[in-house]
C-alpha cells in the first residue's frame, strides 16, 4: 500500500528508522541534524528516545543497545561525530549485534558550524558502511538498508546527509507499517566478543579487515550504487545531492550514482570507466571518491574549476561544464544592489547574554567562548569575546591563558546546554589543578541555538516527560568551588560585582547568571521601555548594548542622535535604562 508524504531527509529518516524497527534513539542536538530525533519522538511509542548530554553519550548510548541485540539509532552534526569517535572506533572493532545506524549531518558552506569537514573520511578511518542519500526518498530507503546491512555484516553504519538533503523536502512513499521495535537478537555473554583487550583486539583487527573487503564486494553489487547511460563521451561518477545537479547541468552524459560509498567500489568503478571515453568527478568537499578512483589507475578528466571547497551548487556546476565542454557560457556570480544595509546577526531583543557580555567588556576582561547563541557576544559593539573552538573548550583554553601567564582578567563563558555537554569536566579540571579560572555559565534553561531543545536543567525528556531538574550550582560546589554564585543576568550592577570580586580574587569560581530565553519563554514582550526625549542627552552608553529594538532617533549634534526604542522589538529587559545616566529611559507602566 502506497503512502505518499512530504517529508525532509531528517523527518525521512525518522520514518525509516521506524519501519525498520528501530527500539532506540539518542543524540545531542546539532544543526542540521536536529530534527531527526525530535521526528523520532513522534514514535515514542515504539522507538525509545532521548537526548543525550553529548554526542559521545549518545553514541555510547545506541553501543548498549546494539550490544543486547536491538536495532539502535545516533544521529548528529558533522562536528558531534568528533566527540563520538572513540566509542565508534572500538565498537567497529566488536561489531554490531543489533543493527547500528549512526547519522552524521556534514555543513559545507558552514551554514551553521565552526568547520566543514568531510565525514566520509572518518568512515573511511572507521571501516564502516557509509551511505550517501541524494533526497528523502533514498534517506527513508537507505536508513532501513542499513540496518540490514549492519546486521549482516556485524558493524556500525554511517548515513551521511548534508545541510540541503537534511532540510530539503520531497515526497517520500513510506508503504504501510505500523511502527514497532524488531525483536532483538538474543544476547549472550561473551567476554571475547564484547571486551577488546589486546588479546582480544588483534583478531578483531584481522576480521575487521577481512570484514572490509566483503563489504566492498557487496557494495559493487548493490542496487544502491547504479549506471545511468547516457553519452559515452563522458561519464561522470558522482553521489548524494551533487547527483542532483549533474542530473540538472550533464543530463546527457552518462553517470555512476554511489549511494553505499564506503569501502569505495573500486571495481564497479572500472567497469563504468571502461565503458566511457572520459571519466569526471563530481563530488562535494574532498576529493574522497576522485583519490580513490586515480589511487586504483583510473584516469580521471582534469578541471580548474574549484569544486572541492564550500557547498555546492548548479551554477558551479556550470562553470564545470562551461570549461570541460565549451557549449554553454560561464555563469556571471549576482551582485547586490548597491546601498542595501546589512544586517549582521545579533542576540535577540531582551537576551539575557547581552548584559553578561557588556558588563565583561566593561571590566576589560579576556573570554574565552564557545559554541551558541553567545558566540555572538565577539562582534560589535559588544565585541566580548576572544574565542571560540568548540563544545566545553572555553574553561580548557582560559585555563591554558593563565598557565601561560596572560595579565589581567580572563574569562571562560558558555552556556548551560554546553555546560552539561563537556563544561563540567573543564571546571574540575581546573580546580584540581589549581588553576584560577573563572567560568561564566549563561543559563537561559534551553538549548537555544539549535532549537529550544531540552537538557537536564529544564525539567523535561524530549519525550515531553517531567525529569529532575541538575543545578548547576550543585555541581560546581561538588566540584569542590567555594565561590559559587547564582545572578540574574539582568541586573547589570549586580553582576558587575560579581564578577569583578571574582576575577579579581585570584581564586577559581563559577557564577551562573541566569535569564530564561525570551523566545523558548515566550516572554517577547514582557513590559517595553521607552525615552524620554528631553532627558536624552544622545550619549551613545545604551548604544553600545547593540539591542536590536534600539534605533537612531533625532539628531542634536554632528553625529549624535537620540535613541528611539522600537516597541515591536522591545522586550523589557531594562538593559538601556540601567546603563542610562540620565534617567531617560524607563519602564512603560
Amino acid at each position: 500500500m502506497s503512502a505518499k508524504k512530504l517529508l525532509s531527509a531528517n523527518e525521512a529518516i525518522a520514518w525509516g528508522a521506524a519501519k525498520a524497527g528501530c527500539a532506540v534513539a539518542s543524540a545531542y542536538p546539532g544543526t542540521p541534524s536536529t530534527e531527526i530525533l525530535e521526528n523520532i519522538a513522534k514514535f515514542k511509542d515504539s522507538i525509545k528516545c532521548e537526548w543525550a548530554v553529548n554526542e559521545k553519550v549518545a553514541m555510547e548510548t545506541a553501543i548498549g543497545a546494539s550490544m543486547c541485540g536491538a536495532r539502535s539509532l545516533t544521529a548528529m552534526k558533522h562536528v558531534g561525530l568528533n566527540v563520538a569517535m572513540d566509542p565508534l572506533m572500538t565498537y567497529c572493532y566488536v561489531g554490531a549485534l543489533g543493527g547500528m545506524v549512526i547519522i552524521s549531518a556534514d555543513d559545507p558552506g558552514m551554514h551553521s558550524s565552526q568547520n566543514e569537514q568531510d565525514n566520509r573520511n572518518l568512515a573511511k578511518f572507521a571501516r564502516v558502511p557509509l551511505f550517501e542519500p541524494s533526497d528523502s526518498q533514498e534517506a527513508f530507503d537507505m536508513v532501513q538498508q542499513a540496518f540490514e546491512i549492519s546486521e549482516k555484516f556485524s558493524v556500525p553504519a554511517i548515513i551521511r546527509l548534508t545541510t540541503r538533503t537534511s532540510h530539503s523536502s520531497g515526497l517520500v512513499d513510506t508503504g504501510d507499517f505500523t511502527p514497532a521495535p524488531r525483536p532483538p537478537i538474543p544476547y549472550e555473554k561473551d567476554i571475547s566478543r564484547n571486551i577488546p583487550v589486546p588479546a582480544f583486539a588483534r583478531g578483531m583487527r584481522v576480521k575487521a579487515q577481512k570484514r572490509t573487503e566483503a563489504m566492498r564486494s557487496a557494495a559493487c553489487e548493490s542496487p544502491l550504487n547504479r549506471v545511468e547511460q547516457g553519452d559515452a563521451r563522458l561519464g561522470i561518477v558522482t553521489s548524494a545531492v551533487a547527483y542532483q545537479y549533474v542530473k540538472e547541468v550533464f543530463p546527457e552524459y552518462s553517470i555512476l550514482k554511489l549511494g553505499w560509498t564506503n569501502p569505495f567500489p573500486v571495481e564497479l568503478v572500472k567497469k563504468f570507466a571502461s565503458s566511457v571515453k572520459e571519466l569526471l568527478v563530481v563530488e562535494e568537499l574532498d576529493p574522497f571518491m576522485e583519490e580513490q578512483i586515480r589511487a586504483a589507475g583510473i584516469a580521471v578528466k582534469s578541471h580548474a574549476t574549484e569544486l572541492n571547497m564550500l557547498e555546492l551548487n548548479p551554477d558551479r556546476l556550470r562553470a564545470l561544464r562551461a570549461e570541460i565542454c565549451g557549449d554553454v557560457p560561464a555563469p556571471q556570480a549576482a551582485k547586490p544592489p548597491e546601498g542595501l544595509p546589512t544586517r549582521p546577526p545579533v542576540l535577540c531583543a531582551g537576551c539575557g547574554h547581552r548584559g553578561v557580555f557588556y558588563v565583561l567588556h566593561k571590566l576589560g576582561a579576556t573570554v574565552t567562548g564557545d559554541i551558541g547563541c553567545y558566540t555572538l557576544g565577539a562582534f560589535p559593539p559588544l565585541s566580548a569575546m576572544d574565542s571560540t573552538i568548540c563544545m566545553g573548550a572555553s574553561i580548557g583554553n582560559a585555563a591554558g591563558m593563565r598557565k601561560a601567564g596572560h595579565p589581567g582578567r580572563i574569562c571562560a563563558v558558555l552556556g548551560d546546554s554546553t555546560f552539561f555537554h563537556s563544561g563540567m569536566t573543564g571546571i574540575l579540571s581546573a580546580h584540581y589543578n589549581g588553576t584560577p579560572v573563572v567560568t561564566v555559565v549563561l543559563d537561559n534553561r534551553i538549548t537555544a541555538m539549535t532549537g529550544h531543545q531540552d537538557n537536564p536543567g529544564t525539567g523535561k525528556t524530549l519525550a515531553g516527560d517531567p525529569a529532575p531538574v541538575t543545578e548547576i550550582a550543585d555541581i560546581a560546589r561538588a566540584c569542590g568551588y567555594k565561590r559559587v554564585h547564582k545572578v540574574s543576568a539582568n541586573d547589570l550592577a549586580e553582576l558587575e560585582r560579581v564578577l569583578k570580586d571574582d576575577m579579581d580574587s585570584g581564586e577559581g569560581a563559577v557564577v551562573i547568571a541566569h535569564a530564561p530565553c525570551r523566545i523558548a519563554a515566550k516572554l517577547a514582550h514582557e513590559g517595553l521601555c521607552a525615552v524620554d526625549p528631553a532627558k536624552c542627552k544622545a550619549c551613545g552608553a545604551c548604544f553600545k548594548l547593540g539591542c536590536p529594538a534600539m534605533t537612531r532617533g533625532a539628531e542634536i549634534a554632528p553625529g549624535r542622535f537620540q535613541m528611539k526604542i522600537d516597541p515591536a522589538q522591545c522586550a523589557g529587559c531594562t538593559h538601556c535604562a540601567q546603563v542610562c545616566r540620565f534617567g531617560a529611559i524607563s519602564k512603560v507602566k
